[in-house]
């Protein structure tokens, strides 16, 4: 009789069919990982690691089939059968135990792969263009979550000889910037974030990664004479592959359209949907008129300048460019609206030596006759709408005008974040960092938009996110004054430590030594502070009109007790600060009235300097800002506490932070500062400590200013 065949599972035992399976799985995994983590090195793709995967999967079957059919034995290979009989049994045992310590010994190995890897990614420094880690100046996206759509257009190099054509090739890489950013279905990454990479740089993939793109856009443009050669060609970040490359040679009377023609490849090399729309406009050039294209480049690339270097000293040559190119071609409707917006920004920074309202008009006119020449241009209508922020203050038309803005591109990085302004001047915080946070993903290296995502986040008291914000912006720009003020004030409603809030305002600017002076006013170290006060220089840098240095050390002595010390600083500063009040408008001559207030009181003049706090709070009163009255009405508060009036200080107070508002009062403003002293102990105040003790988050920020703001700690 024949013995009983085994069954299945027994057979899967006795072939090792099992231990094979997981060996071969083990094998497999341990090489993903190795040829994962060693791809870089060898300047193996991406897909090289992938494509490993899909052929041992292919594999594995064959693998399976082939334990089955066959085994190892001291006599070869040979091939099993059903009926075959066992009988080394300890050949068997030692078979089994040998693939056993196999398996044990790749899955050690894969483990240890994938640990190693998780820990080098983890700590592996990144090349950056700062002294602070690359991730938190632009932390990493997930390239597997990133839209294939997405492009960045880093900075053209400049091939000609004469080297002041770079504004030449600056405007073209613009321009098609601009181009792109039309086209809805295409997430396209800001100018201010590109232009911190150098020209053809090397680690692509990374560059990809900072950024949160899949493509990204080179590109020479070489300029002689009348001759113009342009080359452009496409990368995909993730391979460092081509995916579109092309040439285009035009003369100066001919350039026009060329951003178009490149803009519609890209199109549809990623596969972009495009309106008809939209069509239209990539094939319309911004002007036909050579000398107007020239002045018009020329101009955007003074004013990408000031964006650079802060500085204003480029704002009128600019404007006289502009003024060219709109004078060679009258329909040049761009230039029209690019005119605007340079008007009203130097109105709106107060620059010395303009005529604001003039400014201001003229601006509202340009951007007018932008839109009666092309009513669906995006720049003409964020122009517009910065005429109602900056020229009126009329922050509801101006929410309407970007919104219109947007509607015709919604990705652009510029309106979203003018809209976040505004809706931050209207109080509706969350709002703001909702647009701004859209803005910041389209433009991540914009220190500009990383700073105010900061500064919102502070007024809201979401204080760990407005440190990582404010932290991203000193990575971006580590010497930014005003990034270290506001992180150390964040510091210091956070915790309530004055200590750690002083010990992040290194270095010697004269704006962060009067930062320091009020931390130490916090500690109660008075000699301290006003030694400080004392070392910085009294020039208009330092201590603008209508904010003195000796209002400040006035303060400082009342705050110490020395009332006949103050009363002689607070005499010389009174004279100095109502000089001022001629030279501004708007919400500077409401701070300025505060500092006149305080200054009256200092000296024993209550009347009068209750009087001038009414008027600065009659100007916030016509012109609603939660945004910029905050530290005002702080401000009018202190005074009226050192008048001794807790009875109008508390509800000033109280009114920061309105229900709804998305504000409340830091607990820590009203616990440290020792400007509330003299109406410490009155009940209301004391109530609306309490109030502010129980809040589960501590809100708003107000910070004292130098030179623009209160001059109260």
């Amino acid at each position: 009789m024949a013995p009983e065949s085994p069954g299945f599972f027994a057979q899967l035992k006795r072939r090792n069919v099992l231990r094979a399976a997981a060996l071969y799985a083990g094998a497999a995994w341990a090489l993903a990982q190795g040829i994962s983590q060693l791809s870089p090195a060898f300047g193996l793709p991406d897909w090289a690691t992938r494509w490993f995967v899909i052929a041992c999967t292919i594999g594995f079957p064959f693998w399976i089939a082939f334990a089955w059919l066959y085994r190892f034995t001291p006599h070869g290979l040979q091939r099993e059968t059903d009926t075959q009989v066992a009988t080394d049994a300890s050949f068997r045992h030692s078979r089994a135990r040998r693939l056993d310590f196999a398996i044990i010994g790749v899955m050690a190995i894969a483990i240890v792969l994938l640990a190693s890897g998780y820990f080098i990614r983890r700590d592996a420094p990144v090349t950056a263009t700062s002294d602070v880690a690359e991730t938190t100046v632009s932390p990493k996206h997930d390239t597997a979550t990133v839209s294939a759509k997405s492009i960045a257009v880093l900075p053209f190099e400049n091939l000609s000889n004469d080297k002041d054509n770079e504004y030449f090739v600056a405007g073209m890489q613009d321009l098609i910037l601009t181009k792109l950013s039309g086209i809805g279905d295409l997430k396209v990454i800001s100018r201010t974030s590109t232009a911190r990479y150098a020209v053809h740089p090397d680690d692509l993939k990374t560059i990809g990664e900072q950024l949160g793109v899949t493509t990204l856009l080179e590109g020479s443009v070489q300029k002689q004479g009348n001759q113009v050669m342009v080359n452009v060609q496409l990368i995909d970040a993730r391979s460092n592959t081509h995916l579109w490359a092309q040439s285009y040679t035009r003369t100066l009377e001919n350039v026009f359209g060329v951003e178009g023609e490149v803009a519609t490849q890209i199109a549809t090399a990623l596969q972009a949907r495009l309106s008809p729309a939209q069509t239209t406009q990539l094939a319309a050039p911004p002007t036909t008129n050579p000398a107007a294209y020239d002045a018009f480049l020329r101009a955007e690339y003074l004013l990408n300048e000031v964006d650079v270097s802060g500085s204003f000293a480029q704002f009128k040559p600019a404007l006289a460019l502009y003024r060219r190119a709109v004078e060679k071609d009258q329909d040049f409707a761009l230039a029209w609206a690019r005119l605007s917006y340079a008007e009203g920004w130097l109105a709106f920074s107060g620059a010395e030596g303009v005529d604001i309202a003039e400014l201001n008009r003229q601006a509202l006119a340009d951007a007018q006759q932008a839109l009666k020449l092309q009513p669906d241009l995006p720049a003409a209508q964020l122009a517009l709408g910065y005429c109602y922020y900056y020229g009126r203050a009329d922050y509801a038309a101006a929410q309407k005008t970007f919104a219109a803005a947007l509607a015709q591109r919604p990705n652009d990085a510029d309106a979203l974040a003018a809209q976040g302004y505004v809706e931050r001047r209207m109080g509706r915080f969350g709002d703001a960092v909702a647009s701004l946070g859209r803005a910041a993903i389209l433009d991540p290296r914009n220190f500009s938009l990383a700073y105010d995502l900061g500064l919102t986040y502070d007024y809201m008291g979401r204080y760990a996110e407005g440190e990582t914000w404010l932290q991203r912006a000193l990575a971006l720009e580590p010497d930014s004054f005003a990034a270290k003020l506001e992180y150390s004030q964040a510091i210091l409603f956070r915790s309530g430590d004055a200590a750690q809030a002083l010990a992040a305002l290194g270095g010697d600017d004269p704006r962060l030594r009067f930062q320091r002076s009020n931390f130490l006013a916090v500690q109660r170290k008075f000699p301290e502070a006003i030694a400080l006060v004392q070392s910085i220089p009294d020039t208009p840098d330092d201590f603008s009109p209508g904010y003195s240095k000796e209002g400040w050390l006035g303060t400082l002595c009342w705050q110490a007790g020395d009332k006949a010390r103050a009363r002689s600083y607070f005499a010389q500063a009174l004279p100095k600060d109502r000089a001022a009040l001629d030279t501004v408008q708007g919400f500077a001559l409401a701070g300025i009235w505060t500092n006149v207030g305080r200054d009256e009181i200092g000296v024993g003049n209550l009347e009068q300097g209750l009087a001038a706090i009414a008027k600065s709070q009659a100007i916030l009163t016509r012109t609603p800002d939660p945004f910029s009255s905050a530290d005002i009405i702080v401000g009018n508060a202190f005074a009226y506490a050192m008048a001794g009036r807790a009875d109008l200080a508390v509800p000033l107070l109280a009114g920061i932070a309105p229900p709804g508002s998305g504000v409340r009062l830091p607990y820590q403003l009203l616990r440290l500062y020792p400007g509330w002293d003299p109406i410490r102990q009155a009940p209301a105040f004391q109530a609306l400590m309490q109030a502010a003790a129980l809040d589960p988050a501590d809100h708003a920020p107000m910070r004292p200013r130098t030179g623009s703001g209160s001059a109260f700690p």
